[in-house]
């Protein structure tokens, strides 16, 4: 049987390009490639290509670019007439030639961004990839690759810190190429960190060449930016960028978290792909130190942002409420709240009469009692005022059944106390009563005070009444205001009763709880 004659047809128009029909043939920017194609974003020896039958196996050489097949980066595969092959942005159609097979592609074909160019010289002979083991200089690259990757990969293993990871990777790319300049840029195109070889200037990464690496999301590599079409940019010509390379940093693979850019302004030397591909390694290392430092950094602000919340809130809604903003800012919002107010009754002559040392030991443990039974039944810590506390229920958030929940922590209060005074009576120490107000209505809750002293709270005459009705309170009782009990759509204490509130002109209907 006859063998096939395959060609790539060009898709941006010109000849087709015969294959041989036995043998491998070596598409590169090399002049003795069988199919030379001149296109910047060719690699020397990009891809191989072998005749099988019916099918047109394709095997990448490491190329900088990458070799496409219908649009999918390819490292082996197998292609059939009528597929799209791409090496770099040169793209060609797979086709099988008609009649008896293609002669021999003696003079090769050089191409630039898809257009046919002048044949070679006739002396250059056919030839194939020698695939046999390197024992020389590739395996010393090779191994030095590997000795860098694994060294950078140590030191970045543990550091968290955002600034040294840019910075050990500028350090290490400078170091590996070597290169005149090297940057690192965020997808805005601002640089973060970046090494000047040969001043002290800052170093201006040209926009044409980052944007093709953000929009590819592979390495570019040019030989001379001055002379590729592609980056005719103003930065490009007046910094008279010579050999390239932009790298992204991928995040999973496909998220864009920068671009590291090295370039040679004072050398004719290109790029290699054994340098692309360090730089790409590099890059994906850095990637992945960058998303571990940020998710760090993230972890880091929600737990303070949670520390300061958990000085108000029940740990659970802390959490929450962190998860949502990176820490406390100004501003809230008017918002209908139930409002507990309580005092220790007889504290001032108390704490007149003893030691400041024992009474102020004696207080935070009946706080610490107290806040816990305020989060434990759904409630927000407000403030300490001396031997009062005030807590609310309904901000920041509002659940079915606050007020319910309010005057169930205001009765667990009355009971935590009477244990409390157990043992200290026990123990010798004084006893504290304790008397509770509560009251319904609107108030402003929020962030309130300087950008160096943010607190939450809540203003409102709901709050002046609650503190009032406490005051009305004696010891182990709890008042409660009317317009509460009408939102618990039960009388919980009977018939209610006027109380005088200074400073309001009329009086208000409470009722009194015990315990």
């Amino acid at each position: 049987m006859t063998p096939l004659a395959w060609r790539l047809a060009p898709l941006a128009g010109g000849g087709a390009v015969p294959l041989p029909a036995t043998g491998a043939a070596v598409v590169g920017r090399t002049a003795g490639s069988e199919v030379h194609l001149t296109d910047d974003t060719v690699s020397r020896q990009h891809a191989e290509l072998r005749a099988d039958g019916e099918r047109l196996l394709i095997k990448d050489l490491g190329s900088a670019n990458g070799t496409l097949l219908n649009g999918v980066r390819i490292t082996r595969g197998s292609a059939r007439a009528g597929d799209r092959l791409a090496f770099g942005s040169v793209e060609f159609r797979v086709e099988i030639a008609s009649g008896p097979s293609a002669p021999r592609n003696d003079r090769g074909s050089s191409l630039r961004g898809g257009e046919a160019a002048e044949a070679i010289s006739d002396a250059i002979p056919l030839r194939t990839l020698d695939l046999a083991p390197d024992t020389g200089g590739l395996a010393r690259l090779a191994a030095d690759r590997l000795a860098r990757l694994v060294d950078l990969a140590r030191r970045l293993s543990g550091e968290i810190d955002t600034a040294k990871v840019l910075a050990t990777v500028v350090e290490e790319v400078a170091r590996a190429l070597p290169a005149d300049r090297v940057a690192l840029v965020d997808t805005e195109l601002r640089p973060t960190h970046e090494y000047n070889g040969l001043s002290g200037e800052p170093v201006r990464v040209p926009r044409s060449i980052a944007q093709q690496a953000i929009l590819d999301r592979l390495p570019v590599v040019t030989e001379s930016a001055l002379d590729d079409r592609r980056f005719q940019s103003g930065s490009v010509v007046a910094a008279e960028v010579r050999a390239a390379l932009a790298v992204p940093l991928l995040a999973d693979g496909e998220r864009v978290l920068g671009v590291l850019y090295a370039d040679r302004l004072t050398s004719t030397l290109p790029f290699g792909e054994e340098e692309a591909a360090l730089c790409f390694a590099l890059a994906g290392l850095a990637a992945v130190s960058l998303a571990k430092a940020h998710f760090v950094e993230v972890a880091q602000r929600e737990a303070l942002a949670r520390n300061h919340l958990e000085r108000f809130f029940a740990p659970e809604v802390a959490a929450a409420i962190a998860a949502r903003q990176s820490g406390p800012r100004p501003g809230g919002e008017r918002r209908a709240v139930t409002v507990l107010f309580s005092d220790i009754r007889g504290f001032l002559p108390l704490a007149q009469a003893l030691p400041p040392e024992p009474i102020a030991a004696q207080l935070s443990e009946y706080f610490a009692a107290m806040v816990e039974v305020v989060f434990e039944h759904g409630g927000t810590l407000d403030k300490f005022i001396g031997d009062a506390l005030l807590a609310v229920w309904g901000a920041p958030t509002s659940l079915p059944g606050d007020q319910a929940r309010a005057l169930a922590a205001a009765r667990a209060m009355q009971v935590e106390a009477a244990r409390l005074n157990g043992i200290w009576a026990a123990s010798g120490r004084p006893t504290f009563g304790l008397g509770i107000g509560l009251h319904y209505g609107e108030a402003f809750a929020g962030m309130i005070g300087s950008p160096r002293r943010l607190e939450y709270t809540v203003i409102g005459d709901v709050v002046n009444v609650a503190a009032r009705l406490c005051d009305a309170a004696a010891a182990g009782e709890i008042v409660m205001s009317e317009a509460l009990v009408d939102t618990l759509g039960a009388d919980p204490a009977g018939a209610a009763e006027s109380v005088e509130i200074r400073g309001r002109g009329d009086p208000i209907l409470v009722h009194r709880l015990r315990g």
